[in-house]
């Protein structure tokens, strides 16, 4: 791990802190983005069958998930994902946990992620991933969107999550596979309430949201929004990408993140993975094209993909994706 004198002389803080801010960066070219945390957990060994799937590791193996953070880092990716995106003081309570434990495991998702981050003497960035109430629910539903819960009930749901990552300072909220509008819209106003900057991705199907709205529509939501560095899509098919990149480009005008699946297909009933793998990194110039500078892979994407899509990206010796 890099020493405080490397940091300082390498111009970042010590601690691994980034440098500059991530939107700085975008605005100078292509950002790389992590993969899937829960397929490299499972190629490490570990058993995510628990409802907090990998959140459970939080409390029963930090290690694991900042090894895996690690293997992310070292394939080239700028950006780490931390390991919150089912987790929910409701969970936690269930596995007895009380509310200030919950908040320390909370926070330990950002210190993992800082930690694997000074593995290399490069500028990484923390997101702290904030999944949609339907990746609580653990039954699929983070793709249908839809629960019947009101835009304030969702912010209420939300807004102890989002209080509890930011308060670990992370640089800064990954608002992610969001299913319809009225969860982007609860997602989007607890988050200007803690100030820090946030991207905002939809999972999408048919051109549309997992909900059935238009994308316009959805992308519209973010591009007033001057907490918001970039909008775009996860965890998707990634024969979806391209055009909803060109969306979002349009309707924003902001930098777009763009980070399908594997291309297989998630069975909530069965609960694991069916179809073909189509993730082809070469179409990340195609991607990169369209308007996207926030580019990696979700579920099923691992290091060495990533460290695929770093060659597709023109990657040069400092580490950084180069400019499009």
């Amino acid at each position: 791990m890099p020493s405080a004198r490397d940091d300082h002389e390498s111009g970042r803080p010590p601690g691994g802190a980034p440098s500059r801010p991530l939107a700085e960066a975008l605005a100078a070219g292509t950002v790389l983005l992590d993969g899937g945390l829960s397929n490299q957990l499972e190629a490490q060994g570990c058993d995510l069958s628990d409802a907090l799937w990998s959140a459970r590791l939080l409390a029963d193996g930090p290690a694991q998930i900042e090894a895996a953070h690690t293997a992310y880092v070292r394939a080239g990716a700028q950006v780490l994902i931390t390991a919150s995106y089912q987790a929910s003081f409701e969970g936690f309570g269930r596995r007895g946990f009380g509310r200030a434990e919950a908040a320390g495991l909370f926070a330990r998702s950002v210190e993992l992620a800082r930690r694997a981050a000074g593995a290399v003497d490069r500028d990484v960035w923390v997101a702290a991933s904030v999944g949609p109430y339907g990746a609580v629910t653990a039954d699929g539903a983070e793709y249908r969107g839809r629960y019947g819960l009101s835009v304030s009930e969702l912010a209420r749901f939300h807004r102890p999550r989002i209080e509890a990552l930011a308060a670990a300072g992370p640089d800064l909220l990954a608002l992610e596979t969001v299913p319809d509008t009225d969860e982007a819209e609860a997602l989007l106003g607890v988050a200007r309430e803690c100030g820090l900057p946030v991207w905002l991705s939809y999972t999408v199907a048919g051109g549309r949201t997992g909900a059935g709205q238009r994308l316009e529509e959805a992308f519209a939501l973010a591009a007033g929004d001057a907490h918001v560095v970039a909008a775009g899509v996860n965890c998707c098919d990634p024969a979806e990408v391209a055009e909803a990149v060109r969306t979002a480009a349009a309707v924003t005008g902001k930098p777009v993140v763009a980070y399908p699946n594997s291309g297989e297909r998630w069975d909530a009933g069965a609960r694991a993975w069916t179809g073909a793998v189509t993730f082809d990194p070469g179409l990340a110039r195609t991607w990169r094209g369209a308007g996207a500078r926030l580019v990696g892979g979700c579920c099923r994407v691992g290091p060495a993909t990533v460290a695929a899509l770093a060659a597709q990206l023109g990657e040069g010796r400092d580490g950084r994706p180069g400019r499009a």
